[in-house]
């Protein structure tokens, strides 16, 4: 249980949400509360989701972060965290991504679920297929408020685990879904291959990402709902994003992602 004050998690989560309101990326929170304070994370994550539910906005889903090896060496972590996805995170039906709207944007492909049921109780990755309904090729377009990308878990736990926007692609039904640790995931900028990587790379299966998130989200007493997007996590490496550039991102067996960014 974290022993951090009320009042140095509202210190932190006013820097971050300071750094979002002014787009001027900020120093990390792990001088306030520790490198390895999960919990207090999470509250700040919690304090600051609570402030923009309040101002009108709603939740559509959640995001599992951390989950590719390669990003966890990335960023020098190494365990999964989840953050909440709002309305106006979806850029899915936008001719272009605006680029204004992000700090120091990158992106990852990613296989992505929407929910046919809530998840309530703890389950299985056995399980774990009957709960979804749709599977798509996305991409998250991951952001930092803090600058330099100069994060600890807490840190990153903390600016609702590095969310920015994000991208739904082709899709298949749940049935027909392939092997999901067995797909494998290309990704170009302008044609160029930037990122690639398979299904295993994300803990295992995009399933197992699926359970974690679920068990975890469950233990800190928010169920994940029907008709929740879920980001599952990084199925290679994520590429800094170039402003006036297109990726695309092919999944086998699931379709292809496309985004393009304003210059």
């Amino acid at each position: 249980m974290t022993t951090v004050e009320q009042h140095t998690i509202s210190e932190a989560a006013d820097r971050l949400a300071d750094a979002a309101r002014t787009a001027t990326p900020c120093g990390p929170v792990r001088d306030l509360i520790g490198r390895e304070d999960i919990d207090a994370a999470y509250r700040i994550q919690s304090r600051n989701i609570d402030a923009l539910l309040a101002s009108g906005r709603t939740v559509v889903g959640r995001k599992i972060g951390l989950t590719s090896p390669a990003v966890q060496k990335q960023l020098g972590v190494d365990q999964p965290d989840f953050g909440v996805l709002l309305d106006d995170f979806d850029v899915s039906g936008d001719d272009a991504v605006d680029s204004t709207r992000l700090l120091q944007p990158r992106i990852e492909a990613e296989i992505a679920f929407v929910l046919s049921s809530d998840i309530d109780k703890p389950i299985t990755a056995e399980q774990a297929p009957s709960f979804v309904d749709q599977v798509f090729a996305s991409f998250e377009i991951v952001d930092s408020r803090i600058a330099g990308w100069d994060i600890s878990l807490a840190d990153t736990v903390a600016d609702n685990a590095s969310s920015g926007l994000y991208v739904l692609g082709e899709s298949i039904s749940r049935a027909d879904a392939p092997d999901l640790a067995e797909v494998t995931m290309a990704m170009t900028a302008d044609g160029e291959q930037v990122s690639a990587g398979k299904g295993s790379d994300c803990l295992g299966s995009p399933w197992e990402a699926l359970v974690w998130l679920a068990n975890t989200s469950l233990s800190y007493g928010s169920p994940l709902r029907a008709r929740e997007v879920i980001l599952s996590g990084a199925l290679g490496p994520m590429v800094a994003v170039t402003p006036g550039s297109t990726y695309v991102a092919s999944i086998s067996g699931i379709g292809n992602v496309t985004a393009t960014f304003t210059a």
